[in-house]
């Protein structure tokens, strides 16, 4: 017997609000060029928290251990989201979707979930804060109502996802050049000391003027927390158009930059962040060193000797860099927030008002008062987030590249997945309990300083393991003659025919759908992600024989 329809509220099926939250982005919608992708993806590589966290470690460990710290997160966080990026931008599908089929399960990346929401709401609430302080520096009015402001300016860029968001990225971007362009050259043309003070910059450690192995490790730990941000760029990768012949060159590029390549940018930015806390501790202004708004104002302050006018410029850098990050991490979270409570509530009441929520606790950490403790907060948070990271690198590399054990095509449909699978969900699990012991000193100081790089290589190992002794038995939960077909046209640049939803009435692209033996059809992957009474009967032995071809209707083998 037939289940019955369902329906959606308005906010789900407005496309432009709901921008295919739990779901493949189909081609109908992947209308932008890949350079289109490009820019709004590093549109949010502006983040004054890279210089904020540059300033935090110089003052900690010093200048040889917070500049080597920061090379060599780099190099790991590129070769980590290279192989993450290539997958989204082939699929066309988020980072937690990603995930399911990367060794994790259906119901096992719901914890990789809220891992990605912390993520990007600790640095939501991190932007906000440096985005408030600047308000509260220019308008003398109480930080909270600061904060408050930072938040409320998002909610319209925002709503209408990468509709609008492309458009913001690319006309704010010119602006931001010039004033950045702007404040190096009035600190490098008319303060000839500042390089050499900042070479010479030891902090507040008696050794960091010296390098150190636990010092440049410990200052590494607060900065592996940015492996996760390549769930960010993912968000952008998804709307990638499908490679062609006439369009590969371009696309590889695109997919390369705007994946991996953020860290390009964030990079310079965080050396850049060291220059400037050194340089405004030699100003007498020590306790705000690390504060951006105080380092630009002291750059501009060094060509415009009217200290307002620097104020004025210096705030409005940091407001619009501040605006092209937040708007990301917004948008990401509302994402995350989605995949999280549809398939633990079985509820879906759009990606707006998960955008709310995003925003509230964002505004919430934000006056609790994160900016003071962000070195902590972040340094505990890599040991969890490398290790999720860590595992799903290993599954496409080695499991799926090397081994061969997990399945070519990245299976994201709760139709035909475990709710649980143990190859990148155990491993996750494994490299952080042992990661966290070690950050707490269990295992000594050593150890301690390289926590978050431990959790890394204990989740690439544990993966492939426990994927060879479970033979790759808990990927995929039901084969299906329609999961062959499309297989083949990812490779084939994929289908473009549609199927209509026998639960919610509308059509989809083939890849996005799934064979459901309780509603007698093809369902889409949101209605079935909904469905609370199947008890996933699709996948008992009875529900094996649903077969379905591309526009035809399901038929149950007898």
């Amino acid at each position: 017997m037939m289940a019955t329809k369902r329906t959606f509220g308005n906010l789900v099926n407005n496309p432009i609000m709901e921008d295919y939250a739990l779901r493949y982005a189909p081609s109908s919608f992947r209308k932008w060029s890949p350079w289109a992708v490009l820019i709004s993806a590093l549109g949010g590589q502006t983040a004054m928290a890279s210089y904020a966290i540059g300033g935090s470690l110089i003052l900690v460990f010093g200048f040889a251990n917070a500049l080597w710290a920061v090379i060599g997160v780099s190099l790991i966080t590129f070769l980590t989201a290279l192989p993450i990026a290539y997958y989204i931008g082939k699929n066309h599908i988020d980072m937690d979707l990603l995930t399911r089929g990367a060794g994790f399960g259906y119901l096992g990346s719901t914890v990789t979930s809220l891992i990605y929401a912390s993520f990007t709401f600790i640095y939501f609430s991190l932007e906000g804060a440096i985005m408030g302080q600047a308000i509260s520096d220019f308008f003398h009015i109480s930080v909270a109502w600061s904060y408050l402001i930072a938040v409320l300016i998002i909610i319209p860029l925002v709503m209408f996802g990468m509709t609008l968001l492309s458009k913001f990225q690319a006309w704010t971007q010119p602006l931001w050049v010039i004033l950045i362009a702007f404040a190096l050259w009035a600190v490098f043309a008319h303060n000839p000391g500042a390089i050499s003070a900042w070479t010479h910059f030891g902090g507040h450690s008696a050794s960091g003027a010296h390098f150190s192995w636990l010092l440049a490790a410990t200052a590494g730990g607060v900065m592996m927390s940015l492996v996760a941000q390549i769930g960010e760029q993912a968000d952008y990768l998804r709307f990638m158009p499908d490679q062609t012949k006439s369009n590969r060159t371009a696309w590889l590029w695109a997919l390369v930059l705007a994946g991996p390549g953020w860290i390009l940018i964030s990079t310079p930015q965080n050396i850049l962040g060291q220059f400037f806390t050194s340089f405004v501790v030699g100003k007498g202004l020590a306790s705000q060193a690390d504060v951006p708004v105080v380092m630009f104002t002291q750059a501009f302050h060094s060509v415009i000797p009217n200290v307002g006018t620097a104020l004025t410029i210096a705030t409005i850098l940091v407001v619009l860099s501040q605006l092209k990050i937040n708007v990301t991490n917004a948008y990401s979270g509302s994402l995350s927030w989605s995949n999280f409570f549809s398939r633990t509530l079985h509820r879906h009441p759009g990606r707006v008002v998960w955008l709310m929520f995003q925003l509230g606790i964002g505004l919430l950490i934000m006056e609790m008062g994160i900016f003071g403790a962000i070195d902590k907060v972040l340094g505990f948070y890599s040991n969890v987030a490398v290790a999720w990271i860590g595992a799903v690198v290993a599954d496409l590399v080695i499991n799926k590249g090397l081994l061969k054990i997990s399945p070519p095509v990245v299976e994201f449909r709760r139709a035909h997945l475990y709710n649980f699978n143990p190859v990148g969900f155990g491993a996750m699990i494994i490299a952080s309990v042992i990661s966290l012991a070690a950050y707490f000193g269990l295992f000594g100081t050593a150890l301690a300083a390289f926590s978050s790089y431990l959790s890394l290589v204990v989740a690439m190992i544990a993966a492939p393991l426990i994927a060879i002794m479970t033979k790759g038995k808990y990927y995929i939960a039901r084969e299906s003659d329609a999961e062959k077909e499309i297989t083949e046209e990812l490779e084939l640049a994929r289908t473009k025919s549609q199927s209509t939803c026998i639960s919610c009435g509308f059509d989809f692209e083939q890849p996005d759908m799934a064979n459901c033996p309780f509603h007698e059809g093809s369902i889409c992957s949101l209605c079935c992600t909904l469905e609370s009474s199947c008890h996933d009967m699709c996948k008992l032995p009875q529900g094996a024989g649903l077969h379905i071809k591309f526009g035809e209707e399901a038929v149950v083998d007898e």
